[in-house]
This record gives C-alpha cells, sequence and structure tokens, in this order.
C-alpha cells in the first residue's frame, strides 16, 4: 500500500494515462544535497530535539521578506529604492552676486551715515513740517521747549534713516538672490541641522540688532531699534509712554519675534517642535508589546489552523538541513490544497511519516541536478537580469530584479533575437528550468522543443524525452495526442501540415483527413501510423478498397459515406490529399522509420508519449528535433507539437499551470495558432516562443502575433525592421517637456533703466526673463532606431503582462546581471 510518498499531486481523471517513467535513471540522491553545518536530527518520535534549533541557508530563504511588488520584479528580499537626492551646485556667478551687492550696501549706508550723497533727505523735508527744520539747512532739527517732544526733526531723522536702511536691504536681497541661497543652504538641511543652522542665524542677527545683549560683541546696533522707538515717540507726541515698563518690554519682545520669525520659519521650528512632542508622548506612553508573529520557517499557517506536531516536524526537517526550497514549496500548496477540501488531518499524518519527504513528485526526485538561475520557489519567479536605471525605468523598478513566472507567462512570451543575443542561455534555459523545479513541486507541466543538443538542461531534469530520428530514444511522439476523437485528430494534423500554406485551407484539410481517421478507426480501433494515412491521402486504390470492404457492416453505415465522399474527391482539382500527402512523407522518411508508430519505437519498444499526458500530470518533458538535414520536418513537427498543446490546455480541470517552451519558433505560427495563443490565458496555460527575426513568420501576422502575445522581448542586434514591429506593439506614452527661452528685458521707464543698469553693473549680465513652456506631447516608448542601435551587447527590452491585466512597461534589462 502506498504510503503517500509517490502520490501524483492532485486528484487524477479516470481517463489518464499513466505517468511515464524518467527518461533515464534518476543519478541524483534521494535527499537533497546538506548543508556544511551539521544538522540536528529528530529523535525516533519525530518530534524536534530541545533547546534552539540552528539555522539553515533554506530557513533564511524562507524567512526573507517578500513584498508586493509591481509584475516583473524579483520579489525575494526587495526593497523599494528610495527617491534620489538631487544635489545643486550654485552657480559661481550666484556667489558673486551675493556678495557684490553686498559690498556697495556697505559703501551706500556709509555714505548716507556720512550724509554727502546729494538730495538725501529731500524725501524728508517733503514729508515733514517746515517748522521741524531750521531755513536754509538740509535737515537740522528745531528744538522747542516746554513741549512734551522738544526735538521732534531728531526722532524724524531716525526713523528715516531706518527706512532708508530697510529698503537697501532689502534691494540688497532681491539683487544677491540671499533668500534663495539661504533656502538652499540650510531649508534643504534635515532635522535637527536645519533647525540649528536658523537657530544660529537668528542669534547673529540679533546680536546685529541688540549688540547690548551680547557682552563679547563691540559694534554699533543696526537701525532697527531706534527707528520703531523714534516712529512710537512721533505718533504718541511724546515720551511718555516709555515710563511703563510693560510697554517697553512688549515692544522690545515684539522686534525680537520679528527679527527671529523669518528663521524660524526657515528652519522649521513649529513643525519640528510638533514633532519632538509626538516623541515624547509617544516614549512616555507604554505600549503593550506585540506578540511576536512567527517567522516562515517555523510554519506559522500550520500552527495558526492547530496543526502544531506537523509545524514542528516542518520546522525539524527545515533546521536540519533536510529539506531544500522544492521541499518547501511543494508541502506549502500541499497545506492549501487540504486545508481548501477538508484534509487537514490527512496532510498532518503524512508530513509525522514522510516528514519534507511528503507527496514528493511521481520521478522521485527532489531537484534538479543542477541549477543554472536563481529561483524563488515560493513566487514561482526565476530571475533572468536587472532592471537598467534610466529615465524611461519607474523608481520601483531602479536597480530590482527582472523576473518571469506563471502569473506573467500566462500571457505568453515572444523573444525576438538574432543568432547570439543570448535567446537560449539568457531567457529559454532559466524559464524551462524554472518550470521544470515547479514541476517538482505540483504546480506546473512543461513542455520543451528544441533542436537536438541544445542546451536546456541534462535528461536527468526531465521525466520525458523524445529524441525524434535517433534509433535510442526511449519514447516516440504520439502524432494524434492520444485523441479518439477523429475530428479533432484531423483539425490538429491539418494545423501541423497545412497550417503554413496558402494553397490548401485548414477546413478543407481537416475535412480530407477527417475522411479518413474516422473510417480508419472504426475498422482498425486505433488510428492508422503516418506511413498508412500516406498511402490513403494519395488515393492508393489498393489502400481505399481494403478500407472500404472493412466498412460493410450497417453499424458503419456513418463511416462508409464519410469514405464514399474522399474518394469521390481523390483526383480532382480541389483535393487537398495529395498537397497534405506530399508534407506527410516529410515524416515519412527512413529516419523516422520507427516514430509516429511506424515501428517498435526503438530500443525501448512501442512507447508512444502523448503530449494529453502534461494535463494530468505535473511533467518535464523536452522533445529534441533532427534539424540538421531534417529542418523542413522539424518545423512540421513543432508546428504539431504546437497544435497538440493548444488542443489538449482546453481542459481547463488541471490544477497545474502548463507552459510550452518553443526555443525556435521559425515556421510554426500561422494564422490559427495565433488566434489559439489569445485563449491560453483563460486556459491556465502559456507558451513561450523564440525567434531570430520577427520576418520567421508570415509578414500577415506580424502585427497579430505581437498584438496575441502579453510578453514582448527584444534582445540586442534586432534590425529596425524587426524593432519598428516592436515599436508600434508598445505604442506611445505621453510626456511632458519644458523648454526655457531667456529674452532679454527692455525697459521704458527711467527708474526701471536705472535699477536695469545697477543689476548690470553688478551681475556682469543684462537683464533677462526665462520664459518656460510645459507641453504634453506624444512619443514612442522605444523607437526602432532605439531598439536596433541603443540596447547594448546582454541586455534586452521586455515587457510584462500579468494574467490579472497588471502591466510592466518596456523597459531595459541588462541579462547578465
Amino acid at each position: 500500500m502506498d504510503d503517500g510518498t509517490q502520490d501524483a499531486l492532485g486528484a487524477h481523471p479516470k481517463h489518464a494515462g499513466p505517468v511515464p517513467r524518467p527518461a533515464v535513471p534518476p543519478d541524483a540522491p534521494a535527499m537533497p544535497p546538506r548543508p556544511s553545518r551539521p544538522p540536528s536530527a529528530p529523535d525516533t518520535s519525530g518530534h524536534p530535539p530541545q533547546g534552539r534549533l540552528p539555522r539553515s541557508a533554506v530557513a533564511d530563504w524562507l524567512d526573507t521578506p517578500r513584498p508586493a511588488a509591481a509584475p516583473g520584479i524579483w520579489r525575494l528580499g526587495y526593497r523599494m529604492p528610495e527617491e534620489p537626492v538631487r544635489k545643486e551646485r550654485l552657480n559661481p556667478l550666484t556667489i558673486a552676486g551675493m556678495l557684490i551687492p553686498l559690498a556697495l550696501a556697505v559703501v551706500v549706508w556709509s555714505l548716507w551715515r556720512q550724509g554727502v550723497i546729494p538730495y538725501q533727505y529731500t524725501l524728508l523735508r517733503l514729508f515733514t513740517p517746515d517748522e521741524w527744520w531750521w531755513g536754509g539747512t538740509l535737515a537740522t532739527p528745531k528744538k522747542f521747549p516746554g513741549r512734551s517732544l522738544e526735538v521732534p526733526g531728531t526722532e524724524a531723522r531716525i526713523v528715516y534713516d531706518g527706512l532708508f536702511f530697510a529698503l537697501l536691504v532689502y534691494a540688497v536681497g532681491r539683487l544677491g538672490s540671499w533668500p534663495d541661497v539661504v533656502r538652499h543652504f540650510v531649508g534643504r538641511r534635515p532635522q535637527p541641522a536645519r533647525a540649528l543652522w536658523a537657530a544660529g542665524g537668528a542669534l547673529i542677527t540679533l546680536s546685529l540688532v541688540f549688540p547690548e545683549a551680547f557682552p563679547l560683541v563691540g559694534w554699533d546696533p543696526l537701525p532697527v531699534v531706534d527707528p520703531v522707538f523714534s516712529l512710537v515717540v512721533l505718533v504718541s507726541g511724546g515720551y511718555d509712554l516709555f515710563t511703563s515698563p510693560l510697554f517697553t518690554t512688549t515692544l522690545y519682545a515684539l522686534i525680537t519675534l520679528l527679527v527671529v520669525w523669518p528663521f524660524a520659519r526657515l528652519g522649521g521650528w513649529r513643525a519640528y517642535a510638533r514633532e519632538l512632542a509626538a516623541r515624547r508622548r509617544a516614549a512616555a506612553e507604554p505600549v503593550a508589546p506585540l506578540p511576536a508573529e512567527p517567522s516562515r520557517s517555523q510554519w506559522p499557517a500550520l500552527r495558526h489552523a492547530g496543526q502544531h506536531q506537523a509545524a514542528d516536524r516542518l520546522t525539524a526537517e527545515v533546521a536540519g538541513g533536510r529539506m531544500n526550497d522544492v521541499d518547501c514549496a511543494r508541502i506549502e500548496r500541499m497545506w492549501e490544497e487540504a486545508r481548501r477540501e477538508g484534509r487537514t488531518a490527512a496532510f498532518t499524518d503524512t508530513v509525522l511519516r514522510q516528514g519534507g519527504a511528503a507527496w514528493t513528485h511521481p520521478s522521485g526526485d527532489r531537484d534538479l541536478p543542477g541549477r543554472t538561475a536563481r529561483h524563488d520557489l515560493l513566487q514561482g519567479q526565476v530571475l533572468l537580469g536587472r532592471w537598467v536605471p534610466g529615465e524611461r525605468c519607474p523608481r520601483a523598478y531602479q536597480g530590482a530584479g527582472a523576473a518571469v513566472d506563471p502569473d506573467t507567462l500566462g500571457t505568453s512570451l515572444l523573444v525576438v533575437g538574432p543568432p547570439g543575443s543570448g535567446k537560449t542561455r539568457h531567457v529559454t534555459r532559466p524559464v524551462t528550468e524554472a518550470l521544470a523545479l515547479q514541476a517538482l513541486t505540483g504546480r506546473c507541466a512543461v513542455v520543451a522543443v528544441c533542436a537536438a543538443g541544445t542546451p536546456l538542461g541534462p535528461d536527468a531534469a526531465y521525466d520525458v524525452v523524445v529524441r525524434i530520428g535517433d534509433p535510442a530514444s526511449l519514447h516516440d511522439l504520439d502524432p494524434y495526442a492520444g485523441s479518439d476523437d477523429p475530428d479533432e485528430a484531423a483539425a490538429v494534423l491539418a494545423e501541423a501540415l497545412a497550417g503554413d500554406l496558402g494553397t490548401v485551407g485548414n477546413q478543407s484539410a481537416a475535412t480530407a483527413l477527417a475522411q479518413l481517421l474516422g473510417p480508419y478507426r472504426a475498422v482498425h480501433g486505433h488510428f492508422p501510423p503516418l506511413p498508412v494515412l500516406r498511402e490513403l491521402l494519395e488515393g492508393e486504390p489498393g489502400a481505399l478498397a481494403s478500407l472500404r470492404a472493412g466498412l460493410a457492416a450497417d453499424e458503419h453505415a456513418v463511416m462508409r459515406r464519410e469514405l464514399d465522399a474522399r474518394m469521390r474527391q481523390a483526383g480532382s482539382a480541389a483535393d487537398a490529399g495529395p498537397v497534405l500527402a506530399d508534407r506527410l512523407a516529410l515524416l515519412d522518411r527512413p529516419a523516422f522509420a520507427e516514430f509516429f508508430g511506424g515501428g517498435t519505437g526503438g530500443a525501448g519498444g512501442d512507447r508512444p508519449f502523448s503530449l494529453r499526458a502534461v494535463v494530468h500530470h505535473p511533467l518535464r518533458v523536452r522533445i529534441d528535433l533532427p534539424e540538421q538535414g531534417h529542418e523542413e520536418a522539424s518545423r512540421l513537427i513543432a508546428r504539431l507539437v504546437l497544435a497538440q498543446f493548444h488542443t489538449v490546455v482546453r481542459d481547463t480541470r488541471r490544477p497545474h499551470f502548463a507552459c510550452l517552451v518553443l526555443d525556435d519558433a521559425t515556421g510554426t505560427v500561422t494564422a490559427e495558432s495565433v488566434r489559439r495563443l489569445q485563449r491560453l490565458r483563460a486556459q491556465n496555460a502559456g507558451v513561450v516562443l523564440a525567434l531570430r527575426s520577427v520576418a520567421d513568420v508570415p509578414e500577415a501576422l506580424h502585427g497579430p502575433l505581437l498584438g496575441a502575445v502579453g510578453c514582448r522581448m527584444a534582445l540586442s542586434g534586432v534590425t529596425t525592421w524587426d524593432g519598428s514591429r516592436f515599436s508600434q506593439a508598445w505604442g506611445t506614452e505621453w510626456v511632458e517637456t519644458t523648454e526655457t527661452a531667456q529674452h532679454t528685458v527692455f525697459a521704458h521707464q527711467p527708474m526701471t533703466r536705472a535699477i536695469h543698469a545697477l543689476r548690470k553693473l553688478v551681475t556682469g549680465r543684462a537683464v533677462t526673463t526665462d520664459s518656460v513652456t510645459t507641453r504634453r506631447v506624444e512619443r514612442e516608448r522605444w523607437s526602432a532606431s532605439q531598439l536596433a542601435h541603443e540596447v547594448p551587447p546582454g541586455h534586452a527590452v521586455l515587457s510584462l503582462t500579468s494574467v490579472r491585466g497588471d502591466q510592466a512597461p518596456p523597459l531595459l534589462v541588462d541579462l547578465r546581471g
């Protein structure tokens, strides 16, 4: 009685065939390689050892975070890139523009204090009474003894000097762009440095306004406090208000706040104070520690469901190095299935008996005999390279790993690149390896079709290896995909034989084949071998007569009518039989005599392999094509496999993903296959098509093919003609462009001309104004020229679409990273 170790993954339909044996005896050990550190073995009861379990590489892999990310991003250990900090450098002319107005202002202020500037007090005399000044002088104040305000002219001059000083400070700030420079050096700093720099500036300014409050300084105060006090004296008409200490203190406080206020805004003191207060409150409030969430290597899903014994056993297996990533992914899948179907007790029983070896793949393999790529089986991802940072690359993709998974492969992948660009090395081999690993977990079935000798992994990495034309091959290929429906088998063969022909339609070819396959099966109980089918298509009288004689019984009346219709059409101008027979002759060669049901099946006996097995079992299949001297036959076989795959995956009852990888899809893409590609995402299946050029597909199918697949990859070295097809498929995007133009400002007013002349003298440049134009324009995501000439060697432009509709724009990928 089976103990569950070799159980097939998932329910098996009644009509499912047996799982084929591996192509060669697996030479990998039954258990995965152990780590260098000594494992901690469980006791005979199956419980983990006492004390803290040691860490293992698999435990670290399980506990690595996998945050949600956009399609195509390698999620294992992914972190969202931080917003880049733009380092802006000030132009040296800006520094000179700061210092020159300051120097000029010092000179002008010195001349002002000496009273040597022409017409210095004209405005003062204009806006003050004449009785305040002695006649015949510029601004000599009179004294009025006995009044509350004895010398109003003196107070007016102080206010006048303060107003001129304020105007001079404003002019220096405007001409020298002091606010912008200060914000550049201080406002961009993080807290608390920003607040401290602003506080330092505030202290320096206060020492200039109130030097008497700072014993270490000895300069005169700036005209700030005195003009304010003098203005109060002029407005109130005397000095009575200053006899109140409260009023004087309030006035000093108000001046201090006005001086400090710009620095408080610059330093963000208010926001920083609220932040510090929030921190202090958070530190003062007692926070109950949250219960520690068990790590993934502790199997928390099982513990939450009450299956502590199974969780303890698996935890010990992981810590002891007796489980690898394939085992973890396989058991997680089986737990999800058991919980969904209510079989948790049976799950626990199997885990306690078998540990990490439970539900091993029917082949007995728990790993591949040599990996060439990096995989994350919990997410089903395989790492292809790195997204290259650039202008087109969104921040989420900057430097992140580029990966594909069944969720994206379910929309099918088209890879185009010339020979030597790395299609097999960088794309099809890693993808095939990832699918083979996922087949060991029960999540996937993979069929890889390639030329003999293509490095898509060793034979031990597959359950079935079909070497067409090799007498030593253990398996034959069933040309009818195990079908028992003559119409279905005829449609598959018609697609393979006449799908690329423009002279014979698929419908007429399928009808001609069905008229022969149905009667032959009715007589012999199976479909004819290809040599016999060729004779029937050629209209061989003896073969047709023999078949007609076998249909003499009344129960075969329908099939007799079918055959009679075929015999009437034989030899007519519209007969598709001769054309199909000529194409079938490509497979009716001595090199293929032992294949397609035509012989003993080689060294292993008659063991035809039906592609329908991938629907019922998570198989790993590789089909080697005999390209040397049989190029056209290889294309026909590849087209046959593609047609069979499209037919068998219509059965959506299977729980696993099915994928077909065509390492060279030249000659396989037809109008019917393009139509069927669009349906695969709804059938939990996908196809990977690799082409040397889009020209290997009929021109009428270029657009439909690129529109049917959801994932497209253009490798380095594609031509501009291929690039134009990708460019049209990727379309355009709206981008904002900013154009800045400088225009010289021509002033018409004398005062404006004087200010412009002063500014030109200070900065050395004419006064200009910037005209900024922002427009939204439509631009190609990648032009044909860019794809042909700007993609470096070892790189590719890749766009992805998931079966849920999420998209990754076409971005540059470094396949060597």
